[in-house]
């Protein structure tokens, strides 16, 4: 087991109460256990976001600076993805 240290936070009071909430409904066993839950999954996003900036952003602003792919206006940009919804509403199952 990792080595432990106590810490001390103040929160927002909302924030406290949903800590509390958390351990009253059995959820977590302590608050100390939500907050690391918490912490896991922040880090957890972190990690997600860096890899994507490093494998879809990165490699898309270096093609653009190098000529490879090309911009078009924000209108353009929503003429398809208003193109690219309707096609898949028409996919959707209708309901009766």
């Amino acid at each position: 087991m990792a080595a432990r240290q106590s810490l001390t936070v103040s929160l927002p009071a909302g924030m406290a109460e949903m800590i509390r909430e958390k351990v009253a409904s059995g959820e977590y066993d302590s608050e100390s256990a939500v907050v690391e839950e918490g912490l896991l999954t922040l880090s957890e996003r972190d990690a997600e976001l860096e890899t994507w900036l490093q494998e879809e952003v990165a490699p898309t602003i270096r093609a653009l600076d190098e000529g490879e792919i090309g911009t078009m206006t924000l209108e353009e940009a929503s003429r398809r993805l208003h193109a690219h919804l309707d096609a898949m509403s028409k996919k959707l199952p209708t309901r009766s």
